[in-house]
């Protein structure tokens, strides 16, 4: 081996068993139940949150915004480790999980998620925290940080959702590498006529492994979302903002675009976060880091669109790096 690339492994390899090292020897556990839970009343009923980590009261903290929509906080809940050192924030937005479920069309609106969450903060009396999206939650964090900088310290957006159109473009290109009896039995199930029985699901279970959920999931975490108890993820307000699936949009947020917002946030405080094998597609999030120049982009390797609960470690020592880079005392 050339002696160039012996010196640039010595430098390499250390850093990661010391971020990987860091983010497994943490005091609280993956999974940790939470310290604190609250239903917060928000515009058109009230969400549940949990929180961990209350000591650290001089930290910033860290708010975990989940997909969907109609989905819950489960999937970040391998997370809690992250509350060594900081206050660590989850919550379920309303028609999800464990909050109220009222199903009324008229909440339906991304103004409404996004100042629930800025009513979250003022309810627990937060001046400034760390806003962490993922997929549909991206589009959250992004809203949110344009609307209220002044609470923002660093933003990630992960599984990175943030442009219906582009999202469906990057679908349809996934949707074309996929056999071509998926790609027929995927055009029936989202005709006006769907076939019966389980061939629909079956289908999309065939698509979804690939980029969705490659890892196998740890005890912890099937025994996390077996006993976390509410109403788990709504499908009624997923098809009705969404659509049938992943790979198709006809609701509320067929036309959504938000990508003339990554001109109004701070790039240097904004992290793009996507999985190796993510249905939100390297290319696409490449084109919005063009956006914003000087934002940074981290590649779960190995990870799929889940990549929280795929490569669950190292996206630990992702995010406690970049939280700990991005306080304002590392400044």
């Amino acid at each position: 081996m050339p002696a160039f690339f012996r010196i640039l492994l010595s430098t390499i390899c250390p850093l990661i068993v010391c971020l990987i090292s860091s983010a497994t020897n943490a005091s609280t556990p993956a999974y940790a139940q939470p310290e604190k839970e609250l239903m917060v009343p928000v515009e058109g009923g009230k969400v549940y949150v949990r929180l961990n980590g209350l000591q650290h009261k001089d930290a910033v903290p860290v708010i975990f915004v989940h997909g969907g929509p109609g989905g819950t906080h489960n999937g970040f809940a391998g997370m809690t480790e992250l509350a060594d050192d900081r206050m660590v924030i989850m919550y379920d937005q309303l028609d999800g999980g464990k909050s109220e479920q009222p199903n009324d069309p008229a909440n339906w609106r991304v103004e409404r998620f996004v100042e629930s969450l800025e009513t979250i903060r003022q309810h627990l009396n937060i001046g400034k925290w760390h806003v962490v999206g993922h997929s549909w939650g991206s589009a959250l964090a992004l809203e949110y940080t344009a609307k209220y900088p002044q609470h923002t310290v660093s933003t990630v957006l992960g599984g990175t959702f943030i442009s219906t159109p582009h999202w469906i473009m990057d679908a349809n290109l996934l949707v074309k590498a996929a056999p071509q009896s998926v790609q027929d039995t995927l055009r029936l199930c989202e005709s006006s006529e769907p076939p019966e029985g389980d061939v629909c699901s079956a289908a999309y279970t065939k698509l979804y492994s690939a980029y969705y959920t490659r890892g196998t999931p740890s005890k912890a975490r099937l025994d996390y979302y077996e006993n976390v108890g509410g109403n788990g993820f709504n499908p009624v307000i997923y098809n009705a903002m969404w659509g049938p699936s992943e790979f198709s949009s006809t609701g509320v947020l067929k036309a959504y675009d938000a990508t003339h917002l990554l001109a109004e946030i701070n790039p240097l405080t904004t992290l793009f976060m996507v999985g190796q094998y993510d249905s939100a597609r390297i290319d696409t999030v490449q084109d919005y880091l063009a956006l914003a120049p000087g934002a940074e982009l981290a590649v779960v390797p190995g990870g799929a669109h889940g990549f929280y609960g795929d490569r669950p470690l190292i996206t630990l020592a992702i995010l406690r790096s970049w939280l700990t880079r991005k306080d304002p005392a590392a400044q």
